[in-house]
């Protein structure tokens, strides 16, 4: 192998471990925030080095995540193919991408962004690598509850990033994510059972059975659901939003009901691939009605 191509095959070993589909998702909101938080457009500089330095924290959280989790990791089919599990990269290697990618992407915001936006960033990394990852998902089936509030914190650090300030319309772009969560998890922890079981994690279906599960997912997409109408109420959207919320909702809960009635592996994971398609198009209509109210 040339030393050309075994670069490349480090830099995707390393890359893997910031879980780059996960911080898509994560950079997607935090930009959505930052082009809520003002009636024109946002400075592109202010953009470009916010979203660089949360998407790099971001993948360093990923990577400490894999850190701690790789004995986990390999006894779980979904996960068992990471570098760290495989061997192909060391823990100290991890460590030390992890320091330098996150402590670079503090950096950035700290020089270019503001320091507001860095600390709620450092906050948001030690919520996920550290509370969720080492506290919480061991100790109890809530975990992804309670910890879900550091995955729910990307569209107020855009927020922030634009304006250096938390405002209350932030706050509830917060809660939307915060209530999407567990619902999103879930149908994906159902199909996964027996892997979570196999690795003593005490997820929600492997505590408390898998009807429950089915019924805490409902529940919660109704109080999704009701809270996505919130913009509305306070005037932060207008009528294009609320049709959106109402229509990508009502097939949300759909799923919900569904998989309550009549579960199927194949059912979760669609629920599961769904979840995903509402947070972005729920989210693209914020945005688009933003722009067009």
């Amino acid at each position: 192998m040339t030393t050309l191509a075994l670069a490349e095959v480090r830099f995707r070993q390393f890359l893997a471990l910031t879980k780059p589909r996960v911080v898509q998702l994560i950079v997607f909101c935090a930009v959505i925030g930052m082009f809520l938080a003002v009636p024109g457009l946002p400075p592109p500089a202010t953009v470009f080095f916010a979203t660089l330095g949360i998407a790099l924290v971001a993948g360093a959280a990923a990577a400490v995540n894999c850190l701690v989790e790789q004995k986990i990791d390999a006894l779980m089919l979904r996960t068992r193919g990471r570098p760290l599990p495989r061997g192909q990269v060391t823990s100290l290697s991890t460590l030390v991408f992890a320091g330098l990618v996150g402590g670079t992407g503090m950096m950035v915001l700290y020089a270019f962004v503001n320091p507001l936006t860095m600390w709620l960033t450092l906050a948001t990394f030690l919520g996920y690598a550290v509370i969720y990852t080492i506290v919480l998902k061991p100790a109890t089936p809530q975990n992804i509850v309670i910890g879900g509030a550091s995955g729910a914190m990307p569209p107020v650090l855009g927020w922030a990033a634009v304006t250096n300030q938390v405002a209350p319309e932030a706050l509830l772009l917060f809660l939307i994510i915060f209530a999407w969560t567990p619902p999103h998890f879930w149908a994906l922890a159902l199909y996964r059972t027996a892997d979570y079981a196999k690795a003593g994690l005490p997820m929600l279906p492997v505590t408390h059975g898998p009807e429950y599960t089915r019924l805490q997912i409902v529940l919660y997409t109704v109080v999704l659901v009701l809270v996505t109408m919130l913009p509305y109420v306070i005037r932060m959207s207008g009528i294009i939003y609320l049709v959106a919320a109402l229509a990508l909702g009502g097939v949300f809960l759909a799923y919900a009901i569904r998989l309550y009635r009549s579960y199927s592996d194949s059912l979760a994971r669609a629920t599961f691939r769904y979840s995903i398609l509402y947070l972005t198009a729920l989210f693209s209509a914020l945005l688009i009605d933003h722009y067009l109210q």
